[in-house]
């Protein structure tokens, strides 16, 4: 089947050569039995690719089910996924066959691969190297021929490298990656998905057809799109329900697209907005806060190199004493007090001891702490007691399941 016909069959509308790179990874791959890992950002259409996958290949006439890994509480996801048995935990009254037992024979997506717990990712592992599990509470072990394929919008790589991902199940995943673009890499077809959005909508809801101006087309094509293309099919449902007017100028898609889809955030300079696409909001502060901090320790070193060269007035040295003392300690620079009572670094004299016991004494200065854990802490917090303890709400406020907030609540102790 080339590509063309598979567009037609699922359902998938654009030319992008990027898309069509992806689909021609995935037509080639399904008649083998190798494990994929499907990339890319939330909205994009990921969903797509294992269907494809399963109905080009071998396994087509055998059971295919797609998991939310993101939406099973950590405590039940093992029994969901490799079944249970009688008794074995609080509220077991009948043994249970899980989704891989279940699937024997044809293909299970894992969606959100990246929020399964560790204990999880050991089985996940197990049954990619051997094809065996054990339910959870038995001893016996089952075993199960089933197609994995995973997908996650999540940096693998990256969450490797902070411990929240085995490396070993990551390339054992990784066999074959596919990656589906982001919409904003699909300029081409942002038009074309749009009007066949807005009819489909005309149909579903009897309403005439939406048409655009060619500004109005402009304005589709330069925004960002963060939300890909389920953002793109919202903004085509609400204009069809909500706009009386069925010409659609760019004025009028400018009410349900802000222009700078980072407003509430500080501003950035246009080379690092390319380094945060795809970050969520809580990434970005992260990245901000790094970038203060390297700010600040670039300007004590200007500061330090000034007062070297003596180019800083006497004045500034007295007013900002306690600031220039604390630069030279960072700096590790002997001090020393001048009749004038300034405390000039890279000097020394017979005044030794007033240095030692001025050191010693307290100071105002206070460094405010950049730690990581520290400032998710206190972002949990917040948002626990924003919402009056409501763990749905706060992980959406948060931008994360509610899962992770539940695992990240015992971690911190909160």
């Amino acid at each position: 089947m080339d590509i063309q016909s598979i567009k037609q069959r699922f359902g998938i509308i654009g030319y992008s050569p990027k898309l069509d790179r992806a689909i021609d990874v995935a037509r080639q791959v399904a008649p083998t039995d190798i494990t994929v890992l499907i990339t890319g950002e939330s909205g994009t259409g990921k969903e797509v690719f294992p269907k494809i996958i399963h109905h080009l290949s071998s396994r087509k006439h055998g059971p295919y089910i797609a998991v939310n890994c993101g939406a099973i509480p950590e405590g039940t996801i093992d029994s969901e996924l490799f079944g249970h048995e009688k008794g074995s935990f609080t509220g077991a009254h009948d043994a249970r066959k899980g989704y891989f037992e279940v699937v024997n024979g044809g293909t299970i997506f894992l969606d959100e691969v990246a929020e399964l717990p560790n204990l999880t990712q050991v089985r996940l592992l197990r049954i990619l190297e051997t094809g065996e599990f054990i339910k959870v509470g038995a001893s016996k072990v089952v075993k199960t021929d089933v197609r994995v394929v995973a997908a996650t919008n999540v940096d693998l790589q990256e969450a490797v490298g902070t411990g929240k991902f085995r490396e070993d199940l990551y390339y054992r995943l990784n066999t074959v990656p596919i990656q589906v673009p982001p919409l904003r890499e699909r300029k081409e077809d942002i038009v074309m998905l749009f009007k066949k959005f807005s009819a489909d909508f005309a149909e579903k809801y009897r309403m005439p057809s939406l048409h655009l101006s060619s500004d109005a087309e402009q304005q589709l094509l330069n925004n960002r799109w963060p939300g890909n293309v389920r953002q793109l099919k919202n903004l085509a449902e609400q204009l069809s329900v909500i706009e009386k007017e069925r010409n659609i100028t760019a004025d009028i898609i400018g009410k349900y697209l802000p222009n700078d889809p980072y407003s509430p955030l500080p501003v950035l300079f246009d080379d690092r907005r390319k380094d945060i696409e795809g970050m969520n909001e809580r990434e970005i502060l992260y990245k901000l806060l790094f970038e203060m901090k390297r700010d600040i320790t670039d300007m004590k070193k200007i500061i330090m190199q000034m007062l070297e060269d003596g180019q800083v007035s006497r004045s500034f040295q007295k007013e900002h004493a306690h600031l220039i003392e604390k630069i030279a300690k960072d700096r590790d620079l002997p001090q020393v007090y001048h009749d004038d009572g300034i405390n000039v670094p890279g000097e020394r004299s017979e005044e030794d001891d007033l240095i030692e016991s001025y050191e010693e004494a307290p100071h105002e200065f206070v460094e405010e702490s950049l730690s990581l854990q520290e400032k998710e802490k206190d972002l949990i917090e917040k948002a626990l007691h924003k919402h009056s303890g409501r763990r749905k709400k706060a992980a959406r406020e948060l931008g994360i399941s509610e899962r992770t907030l539940y695992r990240k609540i015992k971690e911190y102790g909160l």
